[in-house]
């Protein structure tokens, strides 16, 4: 039997590969959406990021497989007298996960065909643009869905009327982090056939800034009402990851993710220098692997920091990842070969 806190390591790297394979078809929508010219200069290599959705679906596959080892919940439902909501029917969350999953890879595949003759005639953007207009909407909407089912319902018991949109604003923060240090590693090592223009760090920098003030007001919103309510079926699961065995993911990921990128990125020369901008990303980065880890693992406030799995997990999620985006990438000669 694999620990619960082994296990969670998996149910971190679903939600990581998922929601890079998210983000890159979800940017792309709003800059069109928003009119910005810079989106010609990253829209082809962020769609490219649609090629994790099958890894994606493979991890939600095992994690379901795995119920009982993915929901701590699960185990107890048995019991006699104990009574679950719902939305905890096994049954209903494997179909809605599998099916939204499939809905979702459906649409974004739609959206990356038209963008890709969008520019061809006016039907076609037109029809590019019908389909852009869904794609911040279903994020959304199926991102609180996975909030709920993979971290907000882990203790049946709990819940946040703003959780679902502190997860994928949380989430969609570390794609844009993801996003520059990616474009600056193929930028300075040559592999680009269209090499990304240098301005692009500072509007990725800016969207950083603007979505770690989002994520601080969602964060705090909900932290304050729980504390002020003081209800125990609310606070005691806050209160366990932040005084519990994970007291130093809980503070150590508000220091990575708002008190670093706030301090940083509020000064305007340093949105300018592509090596700070890297710094603050790679805190974002893990300040979102910590805050993920902690909403799952950390339940009850009690569990150990499993090093080899994260270790084990990461080489073998990582070279899968690496070797499906590059495929994509050589296969839309994006990149030198």
């Amino acid at each position: 039997m694999i620990s619960y806190s082994n296990w969670s390591v998996l149910t971190v790297s679903f939600l990581v590969v998922l929601y890079l394979a998210l983000g890159g078809v979800t940017l792309s929508a709003v800059l069109h959406l928003v009119g910005a010219q810079w989106r010609y200069e990253v829209r082809r290599l962020a769609v490219s990021l649609y090629a994790l959705f099958p890894l994606a679906f493979l991890l939600l596959i095992i994690l379901l497989v795995g119920g009982e080892n993915t929901f701590p919940w699960l185990s107890s439902a048995h019991e006699p007298g104990h009574h679950l909501p719902g939305w905890h029917n096994y049954t209903f969350l494997a179909a809605r996960q599998i099916l939204g999953l499939a809905f979702v890879m459906a649409l974004f595949w739609i959206f990356i065909k038209r963008q890709e003759v969008s520019d061809r005639s006016k039907q076609d953007y037109d029809n590019f643009h019908k389909v852009a207009c869904w794609i911040p909407y279903v994020f959304v909407l199926y991102g609180t869905m996975v909030a709920w089912d993979f971290e907000m319902t882990m203790v049946p018991s709990w819940h946040s009327a703003i959780y679902g949109m502190q997860h994928f604003i949380s989430n969609f923060n570390m794609f844009m982090s993801f996003l520059v240090i990616w474009i600056y590693y193929l930028n300075t090592r040559n592999k680009l056939v269209r090499p990304v223009e240098g301005y692009v760090y500072n509007y990725l920098a800016q969207m950083m800034l603007a979505f770690t003030l989002l994520f601080i007001y969602s964060f705090f919103a909900q932290y304050l009402v729980i504390w002020y309510a003081n209800l125990p079926s609310e606070v005691d699961r806050v209160m366990g990851m932040q005084n519990g065995d994970y007291s130093f993911l809980w503070w150590s990921l508000i220091t990575l993710k708002f008190i670093i990128p706030f301090s940083v990125l509020a000064m305007r020369p340093a949105r300018h220098s592509p090596c700070i901008i890297l710094a603050v990303a790679t805190s974002i980065i893990v300040g979102t692997l910590f805050e993920r880890y902690i909403w799952i693992a950390g339940v009850n406030g009690t569990g150990t920091i499993p090093f080899l799995a994260f270790i084990v997990t990461a080489l073998v999620v990582g070279s899968i990842a690496f070797m499906l985006v590059r495929a994509n990438l050589v296969r839309n000669k994006l990149i030198k070969v």
